[in-house]
């Protein structure tokens, strides 16, 4: 992974995933709800959101002041709530340790309720390139009123990526007509190494402190 510019503000994120079975995605989607109380008492932990990416598949996307905040959660109430979980998941959790390259954080307490996580790998050589994108891109989003919370990230592989979050379709609509998915279209050829992968999220509950 490449080491962040001096003056890049990165913080430390998680991405969990995790798939329910069979049967019992309203058993997991009550576990999200209930780790909101969970992550309340965690002063390290910034932005948590328990989100569904589909049929039976979940997850969780959250940010933290710092290393030792993260460390912490993941040895914390919520870690323990999913090996609790364990007859109700199909498999293991996946857990991937992210950077927060950029972000805008919620201004309001707006309630989300959709989500979009966009990955993509980054053309060899151009890593540098591609953050850089992700930092401007700050500015584009920041602008966009019906966008929530906006995350550009690094994957612990090496594969950045951006979550974000929104009130309603319609919201997310426009954000997918807007100017950040555009520049990233017209600079694709230069930037990427691959096709971007996007998945449509629910939001199931969050906790921003």
């Amino acid at each position: 992974m490449t080491e962040p510019t001096a003056h890049t503000p990165v913080q430390p994120g998680l991405l969990v995933r995790f798939d329910a079975a069979h049967g019992k995605d309203e058993r997991v989607s009550a576990l999200l709800r209930d780790a909101v109380d969970l992550v309340q008492t965690e002063a390290g932990t910034r932005d948590w959101y328990g989100v569904r990416f589909g049929h039976h598949e979940f997850g969780i996307f959250d940010t933290f002041t710092d290393e030792a905040s993260r460390e912490a959660h993941l040895e914390g109430a919520v870690a323990d709530a999913l090996l609790d979980a364990r007859p109700t998941l199909d498999g293991f959790p996946s857990i991937d340790r992210l950077r927060v390259i950029a972000q805008k954080r919620p201004s309001t307490a707006t309630p989300v309720r959709k989500g979009l996580l966009l990955t993509f790998r980054a053309r060899a050589g151009h890593e540098a390139d591609v953050e850089q994108f992700l930092r401007d891109a700050l500015a584009l989003v920041e602008a966009e009123t019906g966008t929530v919370a906006w995350y550009a990230i690094q994957r612990a592989h090496g594969d950045y990526g951006i979550f974000d979050v929104f009130a309603d379709s319609g919201a997310r609509f426009a954000h997918l007509t807007g100017h950040v998915p555009r520049a990233l279209a017209k600079h694709a050829t230069r930037l990427l190494g691959g096709m971007p992968e996007m998945h449509m999220l629910d939001v199931v509950a969050e906790r921003v402190h």
